[in-house]
């Protein structure tokens, strides 16, 4: 995991799919947490707003001895009340935060806490002292971000070193054949400074698995038809011409998975396990069987001309759909690029 000495397996474990947006039988998500561990996984990935802080306490029952074999992540910053000051990047929510998540994993500290977006209202010096100080605790480990673009990650940096803080020691970013603009900043300023990449969504949210066709209706068990988590919609709307220009590339990359022996799911994710980078691909399977078809091309490798190839169809920095960056700067918005007068 980038400089810190951390080893971490290629494929982590996702847990968004852990209760009430994707799986609420709780014997799945044990025989996925267990098959995964059985299988090598050793970082898994959650979340204190997935499923409303079931995925998290899922979690914690199934790591019942067994959490010394994992590396275990989680974020804050997303909404986890009503209230204005239950959510955010600030000092008081993050040491709210963090006793939450303790309670819900059932563990005494967390191996990577991270900052689960940006948030430019807060200064990051707040949230950089208040992670310092619970590493200082013994509350954490390490201390990362997710989605952060590149002006914002520098700053980061730049802020750690002149104040003696934690530095991020990983980024978690979008990244996948369909999804491409961290190639030319986050992946290369993450490769100079020491921080261990971690991609999420490296099948495009289910478009890379082969699910999504020209003329046919999203699938009713795809991610975006069962349209559980309806932030997400604009990823699967058939309407917006990015998505659309995804169903035209579709057919050739599965005509280049062929001439590499794999199928269109296991290039998809040796794709990006290609780049330097990257230290780990996420994966989060719905159920046992969807970990087991994930795993099966666990070792898969793409030679030169595969990924020459598929350059050619999605060239390098390339990102379709804009709402597969999953975080949209406020300074784009339309009232923050006019003058006032």
């Amino acid at each position: 995991m980038g400089g810190t000495g951390v080893r971490v397996s290629s494929y982590s474990l996702g847990t968004v799919n852990f209760g009430p947006w994707g799986n609420d039988d709780e014997g799945e998500c044990t025989r996925l947490v267990h098959e995964a561990l059985d299988a090598g996984v050793n970082l898994i990935d959650t979340a204190d707003v997935y499923g409303g802080g079931r995925s998290e306490q899922i979690l914690g029952r199934e790591l019942k001895g067994r959490r010394q074999d994992v590396v275990l992540a989680t974020k804050f910053h997303n909404p986890m009340g009503e209230g204005v000051n239950q959510r955010g990047n600030s000092g008081l929510w993050i040491t709210r935060a963090i006793e939450g998540s303790l309670r819900r994993l059932r563990t005494d500290h967390i191996d990577l806490y991270q900052a689960h977006r940006p948030e430019p209202s807060t200064d990051v010096e707040e949230t950089l002292s208040a992670l310092t100080d619970l590493v200082r605790e013994g509350k954490i480990r390490y201390i990362g971000s997710t989605t952060f673009p590149a002006p914002l990650l520098l700053e980061a940096l730049r802020v750690s070193e002149r104040g003696g803080l934690e530095r991020f020691a990983a980024e978690q970013a979008p990244y996948s054949i369909f999804v491409r603009h961290i190639e030319p900043d986050v992946l290369p300023i993450s490769q100079r400074h020491g921080l261990g990449v971690m991609a999420w969504s490296p099948l495009a949210g289910g478009w890379l698995t082969g699910k999504y066709r020209r003329g046919q209706d999203v699938p009713s068990d795809s991610r975006g038809g069962r349209g559980l988590m309806p932030f997400m919609a604009p990823r699967f709307d058939l309407t917006l011409p990015g998505n659309q220009r995804k169903l035209d590339l579709l057919e050739r990359l599965n005509e280049v998975a062929g001439q590499a022996g794999l199928d269109l799911t296991h290039m998809a994710l040796a794709f990006v396990l290609a780049h330097p980078a990257v230290s780990s691909v996420i994966v989060g399977p719905r159920t046992p069987d969807q970990l087991r078809e994930l795993l099966a091309g666990a070792d898969a490798r793409l030679d030169t001309e595969t990924l020459d190839a598929i350059d050619e169809i999605v060239p390098p920095g390339t990102t379709l759909n804009e709402a597969d960056r999953g975080w949209t700067p406020p300074w784009m918005a339309k009232e923050a690029r006019r003058s006032s007068g």
